[in-house]
């Protein structure tokens, strides 16, 4: 039997005089992090970072999962229940480079008890915590490795030594296949929309597009899609050919889906450079 949400809550020091933490939050909205080159860094001993994970942003309501924008994740009985009644945000995640094995996981209706013991829950923060950061962290790091569940994690966060290490990192997490870093301000509280005090650091951009045709295939590619032919939100329309596997080439995402994909910025005439399909949108299924 698991305890009740407050006896947790304050046998973990997640619970104070001046907060507690209730079992589903009706009106949930995540903080969302601003790009870097928006960002002002003027101290950086003020902030921490993690490795951006290649999974599903996922919120724990104490009882039920949730995607970023409200939808709700079938998870398994036996995953769910041994959560903490708590609410947590973290990244539904099986490994770097697997994301299209997670959203296969994880955005089935019917959930798949083999695929879903792959899934780790990877926290990265408590949104109904008024703390700040540096104590947030300890909080769910404390009890991630408090409740040894296997399914449930944290990301580890790490100072940040300056800027030309943290961009050094990057670089080698951006060649390994990895997303980029994510920034977090230790003194920041948990924000709803856009906050200065989450800041995502990439090499590349990413982006979606509608799916609006096909461009057949030559060569090695004869017979299946060669390219994606999509359109911007602005209506610009462009062709995407590389990053596609061979089982997504015989099987492409179907006319008027959204797709991610990654870019290095724009052409004179507005186009994405050097466009490669990362996934289907998971949020618009």
């Amino acid at each position: 039997m698991k305890p009740a949400p407050l006896l947790l809550a304050i046998s973990l020091g997640l619970a104070t005089s001046q907060h507690v933490y209730a079992t589903t939050c009706l009106h949930y909205k995540p903080q969302l992090a601003i790009p870097f080159e928006e960002s002002e860094i003027s101290h950086w001993e003020n902030y921490v970072f993690s490795e951006k994970l290649d999974g599903i942003r996922a919120y724990w309501s104490g009882q039920y999962l949730f995607t970023r924008q409200g939808k709700l994740i079938y998870a398994p009985k036996w995953f769910i229940d041994a959560l903490p009644e708590i609410p947590l945000e973290g990244e539904l995640w099986i490994g770097r480079n697997r994301f299209e094995e997670t959203m296969a996981a994880v955005m089935d209706g019917k959930p798949d008890d083999k695929e879903w013991g792959k899934v780790k829950f990877m926290v990265f923060d408590l949104p109904a915590s008024l703390d700040s950061f540096d104590i947030r962290y300890k909080q769910f790091r404390s009890m991630a490795q408090g409740l040894n569940i296997p399914h449930l994690g944290f990301v580890e966060h790490k100072p940040v030594e300056n800027k030309v290490s943290l961009l050094a990192l990057l670089e080698a997490i951006n060649e390994a296949g990895g997303e980029g870093l994510m920034l977090r301000k230790l003194s920041g509280i948990y924000q709803a929309g856009r906050s200065a005090n989450v800041i995502k650091m990439k090499v590349a951009d990413d982006a979606e597009a509608e799916v609006i045709g096909y461009v057949d295939g030559k060569g090695k590619h004869e017979g299946r899609m060669g390219a994606l032919v999509v359109r911007m939100p602005d209506g610009k329309e462009f062709k995407i050919g590389t990053g596609f596997s061979d089982f997504q080439r015989e099987n492409p995402p179907e006319l008027g889906e959204l797709v991610t994909y990654r870019h290095n910025g724009f052409t004179k005439n507005g186009i994405p450079k050097f466009a490669r399909f990362m996934r289907v949108d998971a949020s618009k299924q």
